[in-house]
């Protein structure tokens, strides 16, 4: 059963954006895993990574690129951030969340040093009505409390 991969459109583009890594086609455990790694290894793996400081897609990564894990759903039957949140060591801000809000801060340090770049002005106007509609989306989903609210001034609080 081959499917075709279209590629998502940018969002403030005219352009098609290009997906990054290609996930295992078979969602069964690889034969040339080794079978010491099991569902409790890859677990004790994962809180061990994030206690670390990694984000869940750095976890993910580390563990397919340094240990040869191409799926942790596949092996333990649960997603990184099941694990993390059974553990309590979920973040209070979602992780792409968490870029947006990081790209809008740098981009607001720029645009004190450099008051008539306004290219960089549009680039800041776009990346915030990005926040502004994943914040709905995710209060709308209840993972953000429903009074939350993104501001430029406590973004440096929000990124802890």
């Amino acid at each position: 059963m081959d499917l075709e991969v279209v590629p998502m459109a940018r969002m403030h583009t005219r352009r098609k954006g290009e997906s990054g890594s290609k996930r295992p086609s078979t969602l069964r455990v690889p034969e040339w895993m080794e079978k010491e790694k099991d569902a409790q290894w890859v677990e004790n793996q994962v809180i061990e990574l994030a206690k670390a400081g990694n984000t869940p897609s750095m976890i993910g990564q580390i563990l397919r690129d340094q240990y040869g894990i191409p799926l942790v759903r596949v092996i333990t039957g649960k997603r990184i951030m099941d694990i993390l949140r059974e553990n309590d060591l979920e973040r209070r801000v979602p992780e792409d969340l968490r870029n947006m809000i990081a790209k809008a801060a740098t981009l607001r340090r720029h645009m004190e040093e450099n008051k008539t770049d306004y290219v960089s002005k549009r680039g800041l106007q776009l990346v915030e009505s990005k926040i502004h509609r994943l914040s709905k989306y995710y209060r709308k989903k209840r993972v953000l409390p429903a009074d939350w609210k993104y501001s430029p001034d406590q973004a440096a609080v929000l990124l802890r």
